[in-house]
This record gives C-alpha cells, sequence and structure tokens, in this order.
C-alpha cells in the first residue's frame, strides 16, 4: 500500500534493536551495516490510491546514516 506522511509523526517508541529484529539479515544485505532499530509512532497520513487522510500507527526500520527504511501502516486510529 502507497502512502504519504503528512507532517511529524509523534509518540515514536523503540519496539526492538539489533539481533531483536527478525529482518536483520536482510535490512543489513538490502541497506548496509548500522546499528538497527525497529520503530513505532503516530502520523497522519495519505494513501495515495485513493487520497483518504487519516490517523495510523506507522512501523519503520531505521539506522544512522542510513535513515527510515521499510515504513507500514500498521493500524486506522480513529
Amino acid at each position: 500500500m502507497e502512502f504519504d506522511i503528512i507532517g511529524p509523526i509523534w509518540e515514536i517508541e523503540t519496539i526492538a534493536v539489533g539481533s531483536r529484529i527478525r529482518e536483520l539479515s536482510r535490512l543489513r544485505r538490502a541497506y548496509g551495516r548500522g546499528r538497527w532499530r525497529k520503530r513505532k509512532g503516530v502520523a497522519i497520513v495519505r494513501l495515495n490510491s485513493t487520497g483518504e487522510i487519516f490517523r495510523a500507527e506507522v512501523h519503520w526500520y531505521e539506522a544512522t546514516g542510513v535513515g527510515r527504511k521499510d515504513l507500514k501502516i500498521k493500524r486506522r486510529i480513529t
């Protein structure tokens, strides 16, 4: 599902760090080494397919020097 984040992400929490991440080997192969973290937060998103705008919990992976990768919407917040 393609989407854009509108504005900042807030209530950011770290879910897992380093070897606690299931997909660590895939992340390192695709984006390189780094101190990988799985994070979550709340953001306002716009779906590219329909243009619908809503608040959602988003999850992503992040590493210093690499940035935010593989964002996904986990659930809609009303």
